[in-house]
């Protein structure tokens, strides 16, 4: 079964993404566990957690995988926003690990000025601290990043180095197209994307790739800038996407949107369809 979804609001309780997802035909689906935008949470209840493995336990969605807050950095040069960040990134392993979440996606981080490789480093140290402490059967997906300003992750040798310096057996990667081809990796067509794949291949690892964020580009090649646009409008394009949505080597690997849903989920639906369709599905 192809394992095909988005992004879904946990908005009146986490256990309601569930039906959301299942409302645009979601196999798989990603979520915060928390307020996105808010350092600070209530921590879940013995009901939040009862409520949220029940829905789980009752739902056609597959695998459920979880993104960290976009307050985190963990590149921050500054001291205590480098343990802020720290204390909130264990916070958010320690609610996946509670929910049987088994995937928590994270941006490696912005170095602000400290330097690129100042950045890498603090990253890995940080990662080092916070997997002493973390609970087991939690796995930190790495999501490269369209390279923006002075934000990490923009090239596959930055995810490597991140991943060889920490230990490679916590860590997977997750894809996201956009960023990427921001970045400069060239998805637009069959023969472009499989140069990308060889490139990622030789540079980490395709047995590493754990998640795809399936997202068209409003921006173009290299421009590094960060701006979803719904399949196949953007400068991508569906030749692009129907590449990877045939390659057979990452079929069984979850991939989701994270484009805008519009009025009733109308973009989720068409969005999801169209890949579907892409892959030779419908």
């Amino acid at each position: 079964m192809l394992l095909l979804g988005a992004h879904m609001s946990i908005a009146g309780g986490l256990e309601k993404a569930f039906s959301r997802g299942e409302e645009v035909g979601c196999t798989a689906m990603q979520i915060f566990t928390k307020n996105a935008s808010q350092w600070r949470a209530k921590a879940l209840s013995v009901e939040d957690i009862q409520a949220f493995k029940q829905a789980w336990d009752k739902s056609p969605i597959g695998p459920v995988v979880a993104h960290d807050s976009y307050l985190i950095n963990l590149a921050a040069p500054e001291d205590d926003k480098w343990q802020k960040a720290m204390t909130a990134f264990l916070d958010e392993m320690t609610r996946c690990a509670a929910l049987g979440i088994a995937d928590l996606v994270m941006h490696p981080g912005a170095h602000t000025g400290s330097g690129e490789e100042a950045g890498l480093q603090r990253i890995s140290e940080a990662l080092r601290r916070i997997l002493d402490q973390a609970p087991a059967g939690v796995r930190i997906l790495l999501e490269n990043t369209a390279g923006q300003g002075t934000y990490l992750g923009g090239s596959f040798e930055h995810l490597a180095r991140i991943m060889e310096s920490v230990g490679q057996e916590r860590f997977g990667i997750c894809f996201d197209t956009c960023h990427a081809f921001a970045a400069g990796y060239d998805l637009r067509d069959g023969e472009r994307y499989e140069r990308v794949m060889e490139a990622f291949d030789r540079t980490i690892g395709l047995q590493h790739l754990a998640l795809f964020h399936l997202n068209d580009c409003k921006k173009g090649l290299g421009s590094h800038v960060d701006r979803h646009e719904h399949i196949g409008l953007g400068q991508i394009g569906e030749e692009g996407f129907r590449a990877l949505m045939q390659d057979r080597r990452i079929a069984s690997i979850p991939k989701i949107l994270e484009t805008p849903k519009g009025d009733d989920n109308e973009w989720d639906l068409r969005n999801l369809a169209l890949l579907r369709e892409l892959a030779g599905e419908e």
